[in-house]
């Protein structure tokens, strides 16, 4: 009785030390396709809890691209139980966006420069968060989490060329929007 109960705390220690590095990765994922901060936390726990549970079947070297490949198919999942493909709602725009500076990092020269930042990532975000689904996905994994191609194909289920592809057009995309927001021409 008592071996099993050691077992347990050390697959619970194993996969706390091994899973819980990408738990913000796991949510800004989360917040980016759910687009609602309370759908992706519930994700992201439903995502963590089936971790969990087949932690004992986990047998890849990067467990990054499997926690997110398990977020991804628990928001599928949540998306086909409401029957939609994709949630109408909008990134929030009434949450607080603001970014707080790690503390080894030294504050902004000056207030204009701040603000000026604050506003372009105000902005990238919102860019971001109006890619229609697949773009959305692959710019988040890669750009912000940091995935390889290879990693992002065996995260979303696709080939590397459909990666590649998808990339360039979200760039393309976010690269026009852009431009349109800030008033130059394409």
């Amino acid at each position: 009785m008592a071996g099993d109960a050691n077992d347990e705390d050390d697959r619970a220690r194993r996969f706390r030390d091994a899973a819980l590095p990408y738990l913000d990765d796991a949510y800004t994922l989360a917040r980016y396709i759910m687009r609602n901060a309370a759908d992706a936390e519930d994700a992201v726990q439903e995502c963590y809890l089936r971790a969990l549970r087949h932690f004992d079947s986990y047998r890849g070297p990067a467990m990054k691209p499997w926690l997110l490949t398990i977020l991804r198919n628990v928001c599928n999942a949540e998306f086909a139980r409401r029957g939609r493909q994709e949630s109408p709602s909008e990134f929030a725009e009434e949450e607080s966006t603001a970014e707080v500076l790690p503390m080894w990092q030294e504050p902004q020269t000056s207030p204009e420069v701040a603000l000026l930042r604050q506003q372009d990532g105000d902005t990238i975000r919102k860019l971001v968060a109006g890619l229609p689904q697949p773009f959305r996905e692959a710019i988040v994994l890669r750009e912000i989490n940091d995935l390889s191609y290879h990693e992002i194909a065996e995260v979303a289920g696709v080939p590397v060329g459909t990666v590649m592809s998808r990339l360039a057009r979200a760039r393309t995309m976010l690269r026009s929007a852009w431009n349109v927001a800030e008033g130059s021409t394409p």
